[in-house]
């Protein structure tokens, strides 16, 4: 009996012991060793199957005229000499990917790849080869659409909703970098809604990834472990030139809305038209606003003809949603709207004051209201000069702000040139006279002046430009 008092006793002081003491690591009941061969044998292998042949090679070539000697080349050369340097042309090739997202040959790349190409080839996973065109191009976002010629009953990848990407997500990236072929490539979401960025020819809202990219990768396929597009991969920011795990896709959502504007027949890519410039809501703005926590898109400048003006918003208001999503940044409530495409509404969830309400926004397209009215100068003053008449399409295209009003510049040659003027130059008075459209320039224009004096707006900042003839 005293014996088993003693074992007792033990028993329960080990008990104790082993509660009063933290575990320093997990239980071994919640660790486990693979029990199946499918367990020990993970593979991305049928990831790869389904998606890697819908990953295409593109190679692309443009002619470009080069001029012989090596000074005409140089700023201050070339502008004491002009045009009388002798070109050349020179052909530029470019190697990326591209995805095909329709049976019948439709493909997505990058702009940067394909755009100004002279001819574009398209290479299949099977070593097909196909000519492409490009049938709708846009900078801004870094996409292309490319349709091959003859195609038909070609693999196709289905395209995600990128908005149920979470950062930690397994992707893959499947490309053909430096041109050694297809290759594929593994790592996870690393963060979402990188805007303000300026990375390759694209300007907006990507995902981030620590999948391998590489030079040749771009405009090839980011996909989920369902095979399906997540992203089109664009960018890396690198000092090597090499992947340092940080690679930028432009998400799926996105690249549906431009396939199904270039099906329609666009061979540009239409965004809708809010008619503001915003900027993201910091700790200063939140304080002034009574916000807790620094969220949203403060309205700075709107249009008179913004449809968020006739849904009731004012300059002040700061949009907190689009569509119930968070929006932090002008680039990521473009991204929320764009992706929606031009027709019906959205809403958004805005903060007026101390009070917090939805409105419905309507999608339009800019209005060419005025008409743009374009004016090409062939008189003595200004002569060489192309400008249009400021609408919410000139705007819109040229990315001006706003409030930009009078006469922008579309190109220049000869005197217009001379006299400093550039392309997107807002003229807002000549000769002190205020120019409100085309038809007020050209009737400025006629006077016979001999000294000149030119207010433009360029890039947000007022300049004044004098020269005598």
């Amino acid at each position: 009996m005293r014996i088993i008092a003693l074992c007792i006793a033990g028993v329960l002081a080990v008990a104790a012991w082993e509660f009063a003491t933290p575990h320093l690591t997990p239980p071994l009941a919640a660790q486990s060793v693979p029990q199946s061969v499918q367990e020990i044998s993970l593979s991305f292998a049928p990831v790869v199957r389904q998606a890697a042949p819908a990953v295409a090679s593109i190679y692309a070539r443009r002619v470009v005229e080069q001029r012989v000697n090596p000074f005409f080349n140089d700023p201050l050369f070339g502008q004491l000499f002009g045009d009388q340097g002798r070109s050349v042309p020179r052909v530029q090739n470019a190697l990326g990917s591209g995805v095909i997202v329709s049976a019948d040959g439709i493909v997505v790349s990058n702009y940067h790849v394909v755009g100004g190409a002279d001819d574009i080839r398209v290479v299949l996973d099977d070593r097909r080869e196909f000519a492409a065109d490009v049938i709708l191009a846009d900078q801004e976002s870094d996409l292309a659409v490319l349709r091959m010629r003859g195609a038909s009953g070609l693999p196709a990848v289905t395209l995600a909703d990128s908005d149920l990407v979470e950062v930690g997500d397994l992707v893959l990236a499947i490309g053909n970098p430096f041109g050694v072929g297809q290759t594929v490539s593994s790592g996870i979401v690393s963060a979402l809604a990188r805007s303000g960025l300026a990375v390759g020819s694209g300007r907006g809202y990507f995902i981030q990834t620590d999948a391998a990219i590489n030079p040749g990768n771009s405009g090839g396929a980011l996909v989920d472990m369902h095979g399906h597009l997540v992203g089109i991969n664009t960018a890396i920011l690198t000092r090597s030139g090499g992947s340092n795990g940080i690679g930028f896709a432009i998400p799926a959502n996105l690249v549906d809305q431009v396939v199904a504007q270039a099906l329609q027949g666009r061979d540009r890519f239409q965004r809708p038209w809010v008619g503001i410039s915003g900027q993201a809501v910091d700790a200063a703005l939140a304080d002034a606003f009574g916000m807790s926590l620094p969220q949203g898109v403060v309205i700075r400048e709107m249009h008179d003809s913004s449809p968020m003006r006739r849904a009731g918003l004012t300059v002040g208001d700061v949009i907190l949603a689009v569509n119930g999503e968070p929006v932090n940044s002008a680039q990521e409530m473009m991204f929320r709207l764009s992706a929606q495409g031009l027709g019906g509404t959205a809403s958004m969830t805005v903060l007026q004051g101390e009070r917090q309400g939805t409105a419905s926004v309507e999608l339009i397209a800019p209005p060419e209201v005025p008409a743009r009215e374009t004016l090409s100068v062939s008189g003595v003053v200004l002569r060489g000069l192309v400008a249009e008449t400021i609408n919410p399409a000139v705007i819109a295209e040229n990315n001006l702000s706003p409030g930009a009003a009078g006469v922008m510049v579309v190109s220049v040659q000869d005197v217009a040139e001379w006299a400093g003027l550039r392309p997107r130059d807002v003229v807002l008075a000549v000769n002190r006279q205020p120019v409100g459209n085309t038809r007020e320039l050209d009737r400025v224009l006629r006077d016979t002046a001999r000294y000149w004096e030119l207010e433009i707006e360029r890039e947000g900042r007022r300049t004044v430009l004098r020269f005598r003839l």
